[in-house]
């Protein structure tokens, strides 16, 4: 009789072994992917999971944890979204989104000023004004740093009413009723100044924008201006496939933009021979980022514009956004960017051939520009 090498029992134990094996394999190789820190966190979100008593809000917990993860990066331009905030900003990068239609800067410490009010839109319907402040949004103040969580806040279905208070331009408040609406945002602002001088402002450098740019342009040259303003002031900046075309439409032959990514891999954008052949003022203001900071940039760097305004940040990084699995998502500083000539803007920002502020008397920024040109 022909002994068995393995009992039923070594059997499993075989198995077992195998499995762990298997499985601590994996680990390592899970570990070796994600990092020590990374493993880490894995693990303390597991022990919340199965070792806390308390009641807790799980996606809470992790939008603070993600949050805090890109807060500690240092960079100024990355940050974290949640599931709401993603989606709302989708939506408004088509230069379509679910709101009052106001544009707002952030200057004001009682809350959001009013900059612009969409033609048309639900704010104008309910009589709010440019110049006036956003004060607080169902209740929530928005003074102080409260002030950057506002637009998400008036943000909302469409349909669903949002109640604002109002400070009016004459110092008296006032609250005001909207209803949230699909608002479509035109990009450009054109029109033809004194001395056929053409005026294109720009909004963001999000879909649509650099066509409706070339649009704008072209009219304005066939109707017979002699030179052109671009107002880039309180523009955030974009998609960087718009710049590009922006600047390819505008300068003549050459390089015009240069990334980096981690790496070093270098990649060069060249414009073709086909230009604007105009003398060109670029307006900016402090709030003036990243795509619009380069578009002067480079205008400048090619001879063919001047910058009037105030000093600029200095953004030198692109950031890419990535989906999460929970609905959320980051946006991290992916590559740093350089004008065609290899310059960077980080610590620096725009190099202004004439510094002019805005007072209470008109737009001196503007009239500045114009005497350029026309001088």
């Amino acid at each position: 009789m022909k002994t068995r090498r393995f009992t039923g029992i070594h059997l499993a134990a075989a198995i077992v072994l195998t499995a762990l094996l298997c499985i601590g394999g994996g680990f390592l190789l899970f570990r070796a992917y994600v990092g020590t820190y990374g493993a880490s966190m894995l693990e303390a979100l597991k022990l919340v999971e199965d070792k806390f008593v308390g009641e807790y809000d799980e996606t809470a917990a992790v939008d603070t944890a993600l949050e805090s993860l890109v807060d500690a990066l240092g960079d100024r331009w990355s940050y974290y979204l949640t599931e709401e905030e993603y989606a709302a900003q989708n939506q408004r990068r088509t230069n379509q989104y679910v709101g009052i239609g106001v544009t707002v800067t952030y200057e004001r410490e009682d809350g959001l000023l009013i900059q612009e009010v969409t033609a048309g839109g639900p704010a104008e319907e309910a009589g709010l004004l440019a110049g006036e402040v956003i004060t607080a949004v169902d209740g929530t103040s928005l003074a102080g740093d409260a002030r950057y969580d506002g637009a998400s806040l008036i943000q909302g279905e469409e349909g669903t009413t949002v109640s604002l208070e109002i400070l009016g331009t004459d110092g008296a408040s006032r609250t005001v009723e909207v209803k949230r609406a699909s608002v479509d945002t035109d990009p450009v602002v054109s029109e033809m100044l004194e001395g056929n001088v053409g005026y294109v402002r720009l909004l963001n450098f999000y879909d649509n924008s650099a066509a409706r740019l070339e649009e704008a342009v072209t009219e304005l040259v066939d109707q017979g201006a002699q030179s052109l303003i671009f107002d880039m002031r309180n523009n955030g900046g974009g998609y960087l496939n718009q710049l590009t075309d922006m600047l390819d439409f505008l300068l003549p032959e050459g390089p015009i933009f240069i990334t980096r990514d981690k790496a070093g891999h270098e990649d060069i954008t060249y414009s073709d021979a086909s230009c604007v052949d105009l003398p060109m003022v670029v307006l900016v203001n402090a709030d003036t980022y990243s795509a619009a900071e380069f578009f002067a940039a480079e205008l400048q760097e090619q001879g063919v514009a001047k910058i009037v305004g105030e000093p600029t940040s200095g953004k030198g990084y692109s950031q890419q956004t990535f989906a999460l699995s929970h609905g959320g998502a980051i946006a991290i500083s992916t590559a740093s960017y350089y004008t065609g000539s290899g310059t960077s803007l980080i610590g620096t920002g725009l190099t202004l051939d004439q510094e002019v502020y805005l007072t209470d008397q008109g737009d001196a920024q503007l009239e500045s520009a114009l005497a350029l040109l026309n001088g």
